[in-house]
């Protein structure tokens, strides 16, 4: 009984600690509003370095830095998300006796009982596309579709049974970064910078970076859902402006452009006291942030001042949109302080019924454009020192069947179903233990038989090395207390060092 009490206890020290921010920016109207202009009438000139007070009060800014609960092993977080579910069987998850199988009839019990996108009738089976090797000290197992990836293999720690229950695209990609397979949930990105604010007072804490296209599940992978909207993702671009409107039309000073947006804050402000909507103090704090971005971000996001041997380390195409610009990106992002970089990278639909999706064509294609960047990321990482304050998570949102697809009874060109049985995910960095291989699949990688690791777990995982307790952290909406694990998740305690 006493222990019941003493979590009891804890908890309501540690949901206070957030409740008493959502006071000031739900409830409060004591000049909330006016100070927040305030401060903006004085600190929106570059040519003053020092960060305004009021930054630094999460009482008066939503943005403001804030510690975390617990000991974090982590500063930031790179999630690099590839949309469209890689076979896990081409790249880390060797099945010797898969291709043994090799185009044999599948046996009618992998199919009992189970739902595919595309399969239909009885397909054969499809052995690995790849050939692989044991590398590193750890000798851990990769496909020659990562010829780079394999130097820092030994940096990784691989989750080799991974499940999901959603095998479709934009459901599966919602519940991987929101909790729920549904619109409305805030992303994991928004929940990191709710807890923990921005420490760069001229960047956001939560940047996103695509190529190729946007997710199946559209902007909502980002975007802050019932939490304000101060904390959605901003999405920056690798080629053009950074940020859509950056630039101020010809005629516009920057003395003007400070002196407009006093007005409009200043009318904010009139509408905030009059109908205390949380939302009017996110706008004022979206256009505090905007002017100061236009300073800050052009040299943050300028990658052709980068060195030479940094940007061929890397492989980055200056001017052109790519996973390897938005690589090299993401370490400038985390060098500067910003919380949750999340990098989406699409076409990695591995079907067959399409050459640009196909195993032995649009997917080694894929590994290619990938493989140098992701490796140097991590490289980079550890020689500015910054690799044991930042976490890199790679993986899709469901993984691929030990089958060929045959869509409308077909066998095309190699390809495979998508199936949330087991897959393949890795992270890499801070507080993970190097080298280390949790979770095992079956003789031919179609379900986790040791180890098996839920969404949830990747995302309670991903809050505790932050410093959270994901069971902890929670926001009341609609009645109840919401957390990003709903009522599951568990920490991954096998790969933490």
């Amino acid at each position: 009984m006493d222990n019941i009490k003493k979590l009891l206890e804890e908890r309501r020290v540690v949901e206070a600690k957030f409740n008493s921010r959502r006071h000031f920016i739900k409830d409060c109207s004591l000049g909330l509003g006016g100070l927040a202009l305030g401060s903006f009438l004085n600190s929106c000139s570059t040519d003053n370095p020092a960060t305004p007070a009021y930054t630094k009060d999460r009482s008066l800014n939503p943005m403001a830095s804030m510690p975390a609960p617990y000991l974090p092993k982590v500063k930031s977080v790179i999630y690099l998300h590839m949309v469209g579910a890689p076979s896990q069987l081409e790249l880390f998850d060797f099945k010797p006796e898969l291709k043994k199988l090799h185009n044999k009839p599948c046996p009618p019990s992998l199919l009992d009982s189970k739902k595919f996108a595309f399969i239909q009738g009885v397909p054969n089976m499809l052995g690995p596309q790849a050939t692989f090797k044991r590398e590193g000290e750890t000798g851990n197992w990769v496909s020659n579709h990562l010829p780079h990836f394999k130097k820092v293999i030994d940096e990784v720690a691989f989750l080799k049974a991974v499940h999901t229950d959603q095998f479709n695209h934009g459901p599966a990609q919602m519940l991987m970064h929101t909790g729920s397979p549904r619109n409305g949930r805030p992303s994991i990105g928004s929940w990191v910078t709710y807890g923990l604010g921005s420490v760069n007072n001229n960047l956001p804490g939560f940047v996103v970076l695509t190529s190729g296209g946007t997710p199946d599940a559209g902007k909502s992978v980002w975007g802050s859902g019932f939490l304000p909207s101060v904390y959605q993702g901003v999405q920056c671009r690798s080629k053009g402006d950074p940020v859509l409107y950056l630039k101020d039309p010809k005629g516009v000073s920057r003395n003007l452009k400070k002196k407009v947006l006093a007005s409009i804050n200043e009318i904010n402000l009139k509408e905030y006291q009059k109908f205390g909507d949380p939302e009017v103090l996110t706008r004022i704090n979206q256009y505090e942030m905007a002017y100061r971005m236009q300073v800050s971000v052009p040299k943050v996001m300028d990658i052709d001042k980068e060195p030479d041997t940094i940007k061929e380390m890397y492989g980055v195409k200056p001017g052109k949109e790519s996973f390897a610009n938005n690589c090299l990106l993401a370490r400038k992002m985390v060098e500067q302080g910003v919380r949750f970089v999340q990098l989406y990278d699409w076409g990695w639909d591995s079907h067959g019924s399409s050459p640009t999706e196909a195993l032995d064509s649009g997917f080694l294609k894929k590994c290619k454009e990938t493989d140098r960047p992701i490796a140097a990321l991590i490289l980079d990482l550890k020689q500015r020192g910054l690799l044991d304050e930042t976490l890199i998570v790679w993986g899709g949102e469901f993984g691929r069947t030990p089958m060929w697809e045959n869509r409308l009874g077909i066998q095309n060109s190699p390809g495979r179903d998508h199936q949330g049985d087991a897959f393949t995910m890795w992270m890499a960095g801070g507080g993970i233990k190097k080298g280390a291989v949790h979770g095992k699949t079956d003789e031919i990688g179609y379900s986790g038989i040791e180890g098996r690791v839920s969404v949830y777990d990747i995302q309670a995982t991903i809050l505790h090395l932050l410093g959270f307790n994901h069971e902890q952290f929670t926001y009341q909406f609609q009645g109840r207390p919401f957390r990003l694990t709903d009522v599951e998740g568990h920490v991954i305690n096998e790969i933490l060092a």
